[in-house]
């Protein structure tokens, strides 16, 4: 923009500055005259990144828009830009997004062999196991285990992620977190909706229609919150090095942890329509697992950025719109130009896509109950023939 503006100023200058001094008084007059009004024209051009956009909120969506930072420390990044034009699919091998679907189908692939399909996998028997040698059948001691395990294996992985980058490098340790990370929270999630209206029933108000709807609303407003730092999808499949970011823009404004806030929505939504003492006792340990993050965030993120991460926590807070109310943040006047990003449609419909697939994953969790144990799996039989 400040090319541009000098482009404009040089552009206008030019013919007369060239004529100058062959110049009568009256043309030199006119000089003067046209010269003023090229300042006054040149002061008058919006100030970069902050001025009036006549972009519509498809073009912003298709190519994002910075909006006016002239208030921010410009230590962090902003988040969420993209350019539909700068997208390629590329060949197998590249950082393009047939190497992208690529990784991502050979990942799930493997959680599937490996830890969904009962005869081949070992989630059946990890949540066996859980069940009837830990729990001893009581699906409240099998959440509390899960509500242990994970933390320990997602958080414990990410915390470790400086030294395994050093070892195995930054695209292979993501697979080394992801892993583990996925199938747990699979069995998680399949055993909390097998299991969501057991133990003791506190109240039964999901046949309340605006219950409904306000959970609904609260659900979906979560999930702006829960997913805002997954914005480069590359870096999650390890397509493209995985960096630990710093924002400084969108809904970091609002608050520093969104995932925790989301996660607090989430759940309130969830516990609102299912009043039973497990799904009150998964959703504390959902809520306490994130809860921690935020801190042990904070933590990773002082070791990685240092002092740019100090002034940006400066004036960011936590709890939702607290540093804008204590006046240490301030929302640019264009602030929507941060929300109207590819990154937070995508998160919208995939939110719209989980809540009508709903039925498929009450059925599909159904179906894994039902299938129960399924002793062994392929490892075994590699196992063997070694043997």
């Amino acid at each position: 923009m400040h090319l541009m503006r000098l482009c404009y100023c040089l552009g206008t200058l030019l013919p007369a500055v060239s004529s100058f001094h062959m110049a009568s008084p009256s043309a030199t007059r006119r000089v003067s005259r046209q010269l003023k009004r090229t300042q006054l024209q040149s002061t008058s051009l919006p100030p970069s990144g902050g001025g009036e956009s006549n972009s519509s909120p498809i073009s912003l969506i298709v190519k994002s828009e910075e909006s006016d930072r002239q208030n921010d420390l410009m230590l962090g990044e902003d988040s969420g830009m993209f350019n539909w034009s700068n997208e390629k699919w590329g060949a197998l091998g590249e950082s393009g997004w047939l190497t992208f679907f690529a990784a991502v189908a050979t990942i799930l692939t493997a959680v599937a062999v490996l830890w969904i399909y009962p005869p081949t996998g070992y989630g059946d028997d990890f949540v066996s196991f859980l069940e009837n040698d830990v729990a001893h059948g009581n699906p409240h001691l099998v959440t509390l285990a899960f509500g242990i395990i994970f933390p320990i294996v997602h958080s414990g992985l990410a915390s470790l992620r400086p030294l395994g980058e050093k070892i195995v490098g930054a695209r292979t340790w993501r697979v080394i977190f992801a892993f583990p990370s996925l199938c747990l929270a699979y069995s998680w999630i399949v055993y909390f909706i097998s299991h969501a209206h057991e133990g003791f029933q506190f109240y039964d108000i999901s046949q309340i229609g605006w219950v409904h709807g306000l959970a609904w609303i609260i659900n979906f407003t979560s999930f702006l919150f829960l997913y805002p730092s997954v914005y480069n999808l590359k870096e999650v499949a390890a397509v493209e090095k995985p960096k630990i970011h710093l924002w400084e823009t969108d809904i970091i404004r609002i608050t520093r942890h969104p995932q925790y806030v989301g996660q607090v929505m989430w759940s309130g939504a969830h516990l609102a329509m299912v009043g039973t003492s497990f799904t009150a006792l998964t959703m504390a340990l959902l809520v306490g697992h994130h809860y921690f993050a935020c801190w042990n965030g904070d933590r990773r993120l002082e070791a990685e950025h240092g002092e740019s991460f100090l002034k940006i926590k400066e004036r960011t807070s936590v709890i939702p719109f607290q540093a804008i109310i204590e006046g240490r943040q301030q929302l640019p006047k264009d602030y929507y130009k941060e929300l109207l990003r590819a990154p937070f449609v995508l998160i919208a419909v995939g939110s719209i896509g989980a809540y009508f697939a709903h039925p498929y994953m009450q059925a599909g969790a159904a179906l894994a109950k039902n299938t129960g144990l399924v002793p062994g799996g392929i490892l075994d039989g590699i196992f063997l023939e070694f043997n």
